[in-house]
């Protein structure tokens, strides 16, 4: 799973300056897809081959008759429970004060790994006074400039290296990990509950079997599952609001290590912005996803009310377009248990690889139907194609202009894949390589 950095201080040291500077960094392929949203709060990052989950927070402040800077410090403390490691910002200009001497000493509490950045260094090159932050106790001072990056690279590899090794987690057998995300009360501990008090279901007592506390090993008609609730979403009251702001980090990771992710909405409401969001990270992550519609015993319905929902849902969240839709009720059971199997059909769709052959064919007969338009006075062509992973499936496509072929003709080839192939409930990839040989055309 990714590591988690967090970035802590006091007010106004750059903690969000570094934290735009740092995701900004990171490299990854924009879709241009509506409805894809990001909360600024935590993004992904990579450096030197790791990736890793960074967090922003507020500056910790210890006035506690002040609700907000009571607040603030409980988003910060609940970002460093979750961290791996801590980055804690300083400003040089300043050197210590009485506020940074209580953080460092929040964060020597908390035993993890802290990395220092005296942050606001505008010349390298003199011996500055950064070095009195040595009398924290926490590590050498990394001298760094989050406005212009400068230094940012010394830092990250500080970081970096308080990461555990990348090791292959030994699988839970041929178990199929789910992953139930959903915003609070949409019924995801409800599901859980219906699926593992039915008579069929057999809960595992073999040890070494699951990870942490919320995961539940089960066993359906012969096929093993680990089930992965996202329990930590469902607090609501206004302080654990703020608690509520940091568990999207266990969703992610939830996420992260799923195979197949229920996404849950609640069929009273709706899609609202926040299902938006959760969906939006799903497919970000290129996971297998079903979309589960709960509670659908409390609507009224005529002949026409699924068809109905099925075309808001479609129209709110455009870019799970592969995505299946079922509606159940995790109150009277109904459905629950063909969920499982179109867990199982997504997954293997996940999964899917496709004949060379075939593929190049299926392409082919796309491009012949609708041609690539042409680039400055040479035909653009696509050349060959070839499938080079699963989970999801990813296809290259290698071109003789490959910066020419506009993301609309890409979507029209996914389409051709998925008309003739399926791969429903999964993300697909397509990437553009420059061909390699010479093309004389």
């Amino acid at each position: 799973m990714k590591p988690v950095v967090a970035i802590v201080g006091r007010p106004n040291v750059g903690k969000s300056t570094l934290f735009n500077r740092l995701a900004g960094a990171r490299k990854a392929i924009v879709e241009d897809i509506p409805g894809v949203t990001r909360d600024r709060l935590y993004d992904s990052s990579d450096w030197n081959g790791r990736e890793f989950i960074i967090i922003d927070t507020g500056g910790i402040r210890f006035n506690e008759g002040d609700i907000f800077a009571r607040e603030i410090k409980l988003q910060a403390e609940l970002a460093i429970e979750e961290a791996d490691v801590i980055v804690l910002v300083l400003d040089s200009r300043e050197g210590i004060t009485a506020e940074d001497e209580q953080v460092a000493n929040l964060l020597r509490k908390s035993n993890k790994p802290v990395v220092l950045a005296a942050n606001k260094v505008e010349e390298f090159k003199k011996q500055l006074d950064y070095y009195e932050f040595y009398k924290l106790g926490l590590g050498d001072p990394i001298p760094v400039s989050a406005m212009h990056g400068y230094n940012t690279n010394e830092l990250l590899d500080a970081v970096i290296s308080h990461f555990k090794p990348a090791l292959e987690y030994e699988e839970e057998g041929d178990a199929i990990k789910i992953a139930i995300v959903g915003r609070p009360n949409v019924g995801k501990s409800s599901l859980v509950n219906a699926l593992l008090g039915e008579e069929r279901v057999i809960v595992s007592d073999v040890p070494g079997t699951t990870r942490d506390a919320i995961d539940t090993p089960f066993q359906f008609k012969g096929q093993n599952y680990l089930l992965i609730d996202t329990a930590g979403m469902r607090r609501k009251s206004r302080i654990k609001e703020t608690t509520e702001r940091y568990s999207v980090i266990r969703t992610l990771k939830a996420i992260e290590r799923a195979d197949v992710v229920l996404i849950m909405l609640d069929a009273t409401e709706g899609v609202a912005e926040q299902d938006k969001k959760i969906a939006g990270y799903v497919h970000e992550q290129s996971r297998a996803n079903i979309i589960v519609v709960n509670k659908w015993d409390l609507v009224e319905k005529d002949g026409q009310t699924m068809n109905r929902f099925d075309k808001d849902i479609r129209e709110e969240l455009k870019f799970l377009s592969y995505s299946p839709i079922m509606y159940v009720s995790a109150l009277t059971k109904k459905r629950i248990f063909q969920v499982l199997e179109i867990v199982n059909f997504v997954a293997e769709q996940h999964h899917r690889r496709v004949n060379t052959a075939e593929l190049n064919q299926v392409i082919n007969e796309a491009m012949m139907l609708n041609p690539l338009p042409g680039g400055g006075g040479k035909r653009i062509k696509i050349l060959y194609s070839t499938q080079v992973r699963v989970a999801p499936p990813t296809f290259v496509f290698f071109s003789n202009k490959p910066e020419m072929v506009h993301f609309s003709y890409l979507r029209y080839l996914e389409n051709a894949l998925r008309k003739n192939f399926g791969f429903e409930g999964t993300p697909i990839r397509l990437l553009l390589r420059q061909n390699t040989e010479r093309d004389n055309c």
